[in-house]
């Protein structure tokens, strides 16, 4: 006889949210920047065409923060309906960046309104950009703030129990938890890498189409010099991460590398498939460099999973995930430096189709690594919601029906990204950018 459970539909469901609003949350972090970057050299450089750049990729980016809400909008309403035992102990704590991240999302959006209808209305083209620097300073903020709060679970620091009473809550404390500087770092730095990448990928698939125009060839100067240098930044910041979890999650880093005994000279795990008594074959090892990543060091010595209960490992699928999100950086990373590279060399071409078909897949490639990242830090905390104090099955409601919303969001989520792209292929196929550069005398 099938058994329902509610903590298993329960993980179902917010995975399946988060994994939606991820890549929408991502996007409305870093698009804005890269809006800003594209209407400030246009200014600069008295460039008309990076200003339409803008002025196109602002367009998009509305239709992407409309979805976002709705999703971000459903995780809020998850929490309180799944996770109630959760929020009433975290809520007490760490309520001040939830409310902090609605005021962000706020002013994000009433000034993206004044910048969007304000286009052409200033005489002083420079006045049209402050409008953006607030969009781009909430949008930011926004995934600052709800970083903490992922922090915090990872780290919960702020509060005491006494007597199973919460008391001395102490919220910049648990904002501020030892987890906050590489997490904020990593998910900022990501995003910008992702939009950016994003951005180029369709410049690159119209150069490929035959589209020559010198607008296109700017979109994808400026995406992939921004890539390259957030590509540098995001590996240097995963260092940190990898000593961070070294330091308070070893764990979650031991289950990352399939890292079972105490060691030193600790290699890193590549690939691979996991056989009976741990053994692991067809994987690829690179010798001490899980004791840099760790300590800094290739002699130190890294924690393995024997040295924790059975009952509080997280599980090993992780391996994978954490394999993808660093394989896929590592090529994006190579892809935007080899490409600003080829870009100073004047007798290369930095627009062959090999370099054009790499940037194209950089794109899908960039989200899947947003999504393996988000994946390896969930199911790395597990057993626990609130590492220390809560595992998921305290957490998670006792209700029924959770099944079902899984069947009506599910539903809704098809609907919105259907609809997302429909509008969004509709918006531009409509509007063409040879038409726009006619119109506007850009030809």
């Amino acid at each position: 006889m099938f058994e329902y459970d509610p903590v298993l539909y329960s993980r179902i469901l917010t995975g399946i949210t988060l994994a939606v609003h991820v890549i929408f949350a991502t996007v409305g972090v870093g698009i804005p920047l890269m809006i800003a970057l594209a209407e400030w050299m246009g200014i600069k450089r008295n460039d008309e065409h990076y200003r339409l750049l803008a002025r196109r990729w602002a367009r998009g980016f509305v239709i992407t923060v409309a979805i976002g809400v709705v999703t971000g909008t459903a995780i809020g309403l998850q929490l309180s309906l799944l996770w109630p035992n959760f929020m009433q102990l975290a809520g007490h704590v760490i309520s001040l960046p939830l409310f902090m991240e609605t005021f962000a999302f706020f002013f994000e959006a009433i000034f993206l309104g004044i910048y969007l209808y304000t286009w052409d209305r200033f005489k002083k083209k420079i006045y049209h950009f402050l409008l953006l620097i607030p969009v781009a300073i909430g949008a930011t903020a926004s995934g600052f703030f709800i970083s903490t709060v992922n922090s915090f679970m990872n780290a919960p620091r702020g509060f005491d129990i006494e007597n199973g009473v919460l008391t001395n809550i102490r919220p910049l404390e648990a904002m501020f938890n030892p987890a906050t500087p590489t997490k904020v770092a990593h998910v900022l730095s990501s995003a910008y890498l992702t939009s950016a990448f994003v951005l180029a990928a369709i410049a690159a698939f119209a150069i490929l189409r035959g589209k020559d125009h010198v607008y296109h060839k700017k979109a994808l100067h400026l995406t992939m010099t921004a890539a390259a240098v957030f590509a540098i930044t995001t590996a240097v910041i995963g260092d940190f991460s990898g000593k961070y979890l070294a330091e308070y999650q070893p764990e979650k880093l031991a289950a990352a590398e399939w890292h079972f005994e105490t060691s030193t000279e600790a290699p890193l795990i590549l690939g691979g498939i996991l056989k009976d008594d741990n053994e692991i074959k067809y994987a690829l090892e690179i010798p001490y460099a899980l004791s840099i990543l760790a300590h800094g060091d290739p002699s130190a010595e890294v924690i393995g999973l024997e040295e924790f209960p059975e009952d509080e490992l997280p599980p090993l699928i992780v391996h994978y995930f954490f394999d993808l999100m660093v394989g896929i950086g590592m090529f994006l990373a190579l892809v935007a430096i080899l490409y600003v590279l080829l870009a100073k060399i004047r007798k290369w071409n930095q627009l062959n189709k090999p370099i054009l078909w790499a940037i194209i897949a950089g794109g899908p490639l960039s989200l899947l690594a947003i999504e393996m990242g988000w994946f390896f830090a969930e199911l790395g905390r597990q057993p626990w919601l609130l590492v220390g104090y809560m595992t998921v099955d305290q957490g998670a409601t006792t209700s029924q029906h959770v099944d079902l919303m899984i069947v009506l969001f599910v539903l809704l989520y098809i609907v919105l990204c259907t609809t997302c792209a429909t509008v969004l292929r509709k918006m531009f196929i409509n509007n063409p950018v040879e038409k726009e550069l006619r119109d506007r005398g850009m030809e």
